[in-house]
């Protein structure tokens, strides 16, 4: 196998793999909607069922939400083969979101919605694979402007 293959695929599994352990540390240990502070008015864990997407939007729209994820993938995928096995930082990006989608996908297909715990309050909750696929996007964005 390809280093480029091993990287974005160790990536992606490692974020996959933390998402969905401090998913299930959440679920198992907390009760839904109520906020526990780790740094008052600050930083809360807070149990909260995602049924949309990011802000709210397309709320009760699960098959929608998963189409869409399974389209990513499979765009991840089709673009695998033209990463070059020197860009190092384009594969963990690639891989940041690989394993955030994967990690989202696994609970809407699961569950039925997406376990958000991260709550800063001026932010919608959140969780490890959204936090992994904005940095990956954003990465992205800001890779390819500069190239």
């Amino acid at each position: 196998m390809k280093n480029k293959y091993i990287t974005i695929f160790s990536t992606a599994l490692i974020i996959i793999l933390i998402d969905q352990i401090t998913k299930f540390l959440i679920k198992t240990n907390f009760q839904l909607n109520q906020p526990f502070p780790l740094i008052n008015n600050i930083f809360y864990l807070t149990y909260r069922h995602n049924f949309g997407a990011g802000f709210g939007i397309l709320q009760q729209q699960r098959w929608i939400l998963i189409f869409i994820s399974i389209i990513v993938i499979g765009f991840i995928f089709y673009y695998f083969d033209r990463i070059k096995e020197k860009e190092i930082l384009l594969q963990a990006l690639v891989g940041f979101v690989l394993g955030g989608t994967i990690g989202n996908l696994i609970d809407r297909i699961a569950y039925g919605f997406v376990i958000d715990f991260l709550d800063f309050r001026i932010w919608p909750i959140f969780n490890v694979a959204d936090s992994f696929v904005t940095i990956g996007v954003i990465g992205l964005i800001i890779y390819f402007w500069k190239s």
